[in-house]
């Protein structure tokens, strides 16, 4: 899924009414498994100067870029921390790992041929899901627009929870990230090459 989809889930799932601290690691919960991922691209498209062809024709899928996905999407990474934060109630950090956790899950099931090594350290063996949600030979035409009416929802549902201003306003920033570019070209244009 896209990250800011993965931030909303999270949110939905973690944040809480009256913790603003709980609300945020979320909502960074959701976001920091794809960290690695845009530096990586960065680096590689505007430091050293390659072209998106040669990033996602190769480079994404070599065995270095893939290693550093299996750590920042590992079910064990993301579930050791979860366990320990609900152990020690750390409100926080269960929120943080819980949005990781909903990430890489989310990930497990709806990534095809850029799907991770999920079950490292304990595995390398990785689970390419029947569905993409971008990929058009693997249903990416369909799962698109199911993922936009669950952005639009998962919206409604934390503008209504979360009380704050400045809450609101990170929902429907992370939610514009998606929504507004569908708006404006009349389609999935932009989102991996749907339309």
């Amino acid at each position: 899924m896209n990250t800011p989809t993965h931030m909303l889930i999270g949110a939905a799932l973690f944040a809480r009414r009256g913790a603003p601290r709980v609300t945020l690691a979320a909502f960074a919960g959701g976001l920091v498994p794809d960290l690695a991922m845009f530096a990586l691209i960065f680096w590689a498209t505007r430091v050293a100067g390659m072209s998106e062809g040669e990033v996602f024709g190769s480079l994404f899928f070599s065995a270095d870029w893939q290693r550093i996905f299996a750590v920042d999407h590992s079910f064990f990474v993301w579930g050791t921390l979860f366990a320990a934060a609900a152990r020690w109630r750390f409100a926080v950090l269960r929120a943080f790992a819980g949005g990781g956790l909903a990430h890489a899950a989310a990930d497990f099931l709806t990534h095809r041929d850029d799907a991770r090594q999920q079950l490292w350290p304990v595995s390398d063996w990785v689970f390419r899901s029947p569905v993409s949600y971008w990929d058009r030979a693997y249903y990416g035409n369909i799962v698109a627009p199911l993922e936009l009416a669950l952005v639009l929802v998962l919206t409604g549902v934390l503008l209504l929870r979360l009380t704050r201003a400045w809450e609101r306003a990170m929902t429907l920033l992370v939610a514009s990230i998606l929504i507004v570019p569908v708006i404006l070209s009349g389609g999935f244009h932009g989102l991996h090459g749907l339309g």
